[in-house]
């Protein structure tokens, strides 16, 4: 096992992954910007180094800083969290060159998978069921017109190194093609350096269900069950749970199955999440693999009763997976809620500031906050704003639903404005209630339901 490990991120994603590493004696290097000298992360982690500036492009995107960081304190693997650098594959290899352990997949795997048209291909080859669409790249307006349409009419436009819901448009007509394939493929070159583009069949109203999958360095591949993460909005994930009530015990079965071979068509080894989209008949159609932790593995932590950011140090450190697919029993129900520090009334603007008196949810079993902020902690204003995940498990979902309730009830924040009355009135949403939701409720029932309540 390692006997230091610098963790490259910042907020209650480095805080998860500082308590793991000390549980398992290990010691840890923090690395920090300017904004950030005074976060938990820092405070918790037994060296800290700043690394340059707030914006994170000259901080927790800095590579050489980074791993100058890693050098100067022995570190001997680098932890990257999600977001930042986790699936830069650049970064993976700048590792490997100066001998220090990328906890994650190695380079030529996140290659693969991240960019989506090879990701597709792969899982044509391997016969995972994928969205029909575009077979390779699309680079201009005209190629995109000719796809759209054969497969028909709506389409997704995707960003083929894309992620976080960058680069992506939907498109109801042929008439707004044109406009949106620009919009689109600027966005991409402006986050990710790639303009290419391809088209996938819309799969929508739908499930989005994602499958937790662990593979050590000698093929042994497992999966932790599965995820609904259909409740979202712009693409982004605002609830999720496990197990989906969406999904039969065949069905379930079906979906880890196809999981499993998608990770060993690539050799996968570490934590990473296979992403399906299930159309209301039942069918289910890859869509991406994410090769990192993801922001909701609480939930799969909840009913497997498997530490997820253990296992990805142990299987980086060279230990085969303690467990098989057999061993695997989910139990119960989780859910998690994402606290943004945002405006849900005002377009969920952004809402950072300083937390004059904070009161975490807590008490009875099942109940887990993950959040790296603290009384008269300042929320910056330049990175993601989320600030907290509540995740709750109960012995069934009704039990798991009142707890989150009443943990979302408690949950104090003054000095910032925050999507806990938002989370709150989602979670006790009847349809929410009755499991009966889809990846168009959020947006197109949810909110203009909310919305006018609050504006008055």
């Amino acid at each position: 096992m390692f006997t230091k490990v610098l963790i490259a991120n910042r907020g209650e994603i480095a805080v998860r992954i500082i308590r793991a590493c000390r549980e398992l004696g290990i010691r840890t290097v923090a690395v920090y910007s300017e904004a950030d000298r005074n976060a938990l992360h820092a405070e918790l982690a037994d060296e800290a180094i700043c690394i340059g500036p707030a914006k994170a492009t000259e901080s927790y995107l800095n590579m050489q800083q980074i791993l100058s960081a890693a050098i100067v304190t022995g570190a001997e693997a680098i932890h990257p969290g999600f977001g930042f650098l986790a699936e830069n594959s650049t970064f993976a290899t700048m590792c490997e060159e100066c001998q220090i352990k990328f906890i994650g997949p190695d380079a030529k795997t996140i290659d693969e998978m991240g960019n989506k048209v090879n990701a597709r291909a792969l899982m044509i080859e391997a016969g995972v069921p994928v969205i029909p669409g575009s077979d390779g790249e699309v680079s201009t307006v005209d190629e995109a017109v000719v796809i759209a349409e054969k497969i028909g009419f709506p389409i997704m436009l995707k960003a083929s190194a894309g992620g976080g819901g960058k680069g992506i448009r939907k498109i109801t007509e042929a008439k707004e093609l044109p406009s949106q394939f620009k919009a689109a493929q600027q966005e991409a070159l402006a986050a990710f350096g790639d303009g290419q583009m391809y088209i996938e069949k819309i799969v929508y109203p739908a499930r989005h269900i994602e499958v937790q999958i662990l593979g050590d360095s000698f093929g042994h591949v497992i999966h932790l069950g599965e995820r609904d993460c259909s409740l979202q909005r712009n693409n982004q994930k605002v609830m999720e749970e496990s197990p989906s009530v969406a999904l039969t015990a065949e069905k379930r079965q079906a979906i880890g199955e196809a999981g499993i071979k998608a990770a060993k068509a690539v050799n996968y080894e570490n934590a990473g999440t296979i992403e399906f989209l299930m159309d209301l008949s039942g069918d289910f159609y890859f869509m991406e693999m994410n090769t990192r932790i993801q922001v909701e593995h609480p939930v799969t932590e909840m009913v497997t009763g498997i530490d997820i950011v253990k296992a990805q140090l142990k299987i980086a450190a060279g230990q085969p997976l303690e467990i098989k697919q057999e061993d695997v029993k989910m139990t119960g129900h989780a859910i998690e809620c994402r606290i943004n520090a945002e405006n849900p009334a005002f377009n969920f603007a952004p809402s950072p500031g300083t937390i004059t008196n904070l009161l975490l949810p807590a008490g009875g079993m099942g109940l887990r906050v993950d959040s790296a902020m603290y009384n008269g902690y300042t929320i910056p204003p330049f990175y993601d704003s989320m600030i907290a995940k509540i995740i709750v498990h109960g012995e069934n979902r009704v039990e798991a639903l009142v707890k989150m309730q009443r943990a979302l009830a408690e949950l104090v924040t003054d000095g910032v404005v925050t999507n806990q009355d938002f989370q709150i009135d989602l979670i006790s949403h009847s349809r929410v209630v009755a499991g009966e939701y889809d990846t168009s409720f959020l947006q197109e029932t949810f909110l203009p339901e909310w919305l006018p309540t609050v504006e008055k």
